[in-house]
């Protein structure tokens, strides 16, 4: 593997860091302050005055290659730049579930389904939410889903209930990406299906809006959507009957390491704010930066995320050279080990901070929640755990 960066990556990754000095950091309360002031469920201005000027200095669709001409690794330390202030992706029409819902439409999409939906979604005009997830069934293996596909005539209908649906809350989610079962009697892994549906469509209602440990995450939201005799036309359907799975595997690859990447993100502004609250704080006649516990927090901290980093960058090399099929393992990898070491970075952070750290004056209880929440999102830690292992045992058994 080659450590250094290609010459556009490097470029871009200057470019964008002087973006966010100029336009994200200084606009992080705004964030906030605009949420609480008007309609939650409403896009703020603020971030469609930030969209504008990302597209206009060319940081746009960064993570689609095709667009950006940029490999997994090159988009690498992009994504952990919009990490450090968790909204920040979507400046860059960067941020999850558009990312997936994009990638899936560009590799598996028709040249309507396209035109109809990927298009205004690579432009940033409306937003996506990916309607997977089930309450009454472990959805961490997706063959328990059991919503139904149901052909009649020229069109399915649609019937189930799903949560979760990231993005469902947003006045701008026009689509959502349904899995469903097509055929209840195939082998287990052609059973499902995935089907466009838009979110107008008669039978499709958001019933609520789910909390993440108290937080809303307005304007976004995770929603708890059903479909109740939701008709669409049968060329809506991606890829064909009994696809859905394979085009779910095909999504999650390059979206678990833009989590991750910005997840190491989330790391690194967490230790910088440690040092930075440590080395303003005095406590029992002294500095808390020269407080032993706390400097080895900090050398812990550092030794960690560079680990993660590296990692990650692994899998995603190895993703450009051999596949996202051939990365499976070191796809699972990332997964279970970058939630749980921002987590404690994160948590040795709030500490330092003392009662501040828990509080809204910093990012820190927000980056908590979200790096615990991605303990869950695209598989719980078990089921990539369990992955590696089996992997593992089979190359061992193999030599």
């Amino acid at each position: 593997m080659d450590f250094n960066y290609s010459a556009k990556s490097a470029e871009l990754q200057n470019q964008l860091a002087a973006f966010m000095i100029e336009h994200i950091y200084p606009n992080e309360l705004r964030y906030q302050d605009e949420i609480n002031a008007g309609d939650r469920w409403q896009p703020l201005g603020m971030i469609e005055e930030l969209k504008a000027k990302a597209k206009a200095e060319g940081l746009w669709n960064l993570f689609l290659g095709e667009a950006s001409g940029l490999s997994n690794l090159e988009y690498a330390p992009l994504a952990e730049m919009m990490g450090r202030v968790i909204w920040a992706s979507e400046v860059f029409n960067c941020s999850a579930p558009d990312t997936g819902n994009m990638e899936i439409l560009h590799i598996y999409g028709t040249e309507r389904q396209k035109r109809e939906w990927l298009e205004p979604l690579l432009a940033g005009e409306i937003r996506s939410c990916f309607a997977m997830t089930e309450p009454d069934v472990a959805s961490s293996d997706a063959t328990n889903i059991q919503a139904s596909i149901e052909a009649d005539g020229d069109e399915y209908i649609l019937n189930g209930r799903k949560w979760w649906s990231t993005g469902a809350g947003d006045a701008r989610c026009k689509l959502a990406i349904f899995m469903g079962k097509t055929d209840p009697r195939a082998a287990k892994h052609l059973q499902q299906s995935m089907i466009l549906v838009p979110m107008d469509a008669e039978g499709v209602r958001v019933e609520r809006m789910l909390n993440v440990f108290g937080y809303d995450d307005a304007p976004i939201g995770h929603g708890e959507i059903t479909f109740n005799g939701v008709r669409v036309p049968k060329s809506n359907i991606l890829l064909g009957e009994g696809r859905g799975f394979e085009i779910a595997q095909g999504r999650l690859g390059p979206g678990r390491v833009h989590h991750c990447m910005r997840l190491i993100g989330v790391a690194e502004r967490s230790l910088e704010l440690m040092i930075e609250r440590a080395t303003a704080r005095v406590a029992f006649g002294k500095p808390i930066i020269e407080q032993g516990v706390v400097r080895q927090w900090i050398a812990e901290a550092r030794c960690a995320i560079d680990q993660a980093r590296l990692l990650v960058l692994n899998a995603a090399w190895k993703m450009d050279t051999a596949g996202s099929k051939a990365a499976r393992k070191e796809i699972a990898m990332i997964k279970a080990v970058v939630p749980r070491m921002a987590l404690k970075v994160i948590d040795r952070a709030i500490q330092a901070h003392g009662g501040g750290g828990v509080s809204q004056d910093h990012p820190l209880a927000g980056f908590w929640i979200y790096a615990r929440s991605l303990r869950l999102a695209d598989g719980p830690d078990e089921v990539h755990l369990e992955s590696i292992a089996k992997i593992e045992i089979a190359e061992r058994q193999a030599e």
